[in-house]
């Protein structure tokens, strides 16, 4: 796993050299190479846990106003998650 760096690197470059080719779909497939790639390292392995707590609190949050509920009676109703 030494190399991973290099690959990230050339993910991104790939991702921008399809971008400025005007290729969607090569910017897409690098980048989520690269996001991959990421993620497998030591410094990514956290994102995913991050993203699942800022996605319960976003969702803690909107859920009442979506329900058109004040949020004491939503945390009663609905419960701790």
């Amino acid at each position: 796993m030494g190399s991973v760096g290099l690959l990230i690197l050339f993910a991104i470059v790939g991702a921008l050299i399809c971008a400025k080719a005007r290729s969607a779909g090569g910017a897409a497939a690098f980048t989520g190479l690269a996001i991959v790639l990421f993620i497998a390292t030591p410094l990514g392995q956290g994102i995913p846990d991050v993203m699942s707590t800022f996605m319960s609190s976003f969702d803690q949050a909107s859920t009442p106003v979506l329900n058109r509920t004040p949020a004491e009676q939503a945390s009663a109703v609905g419960g701790d998650r």
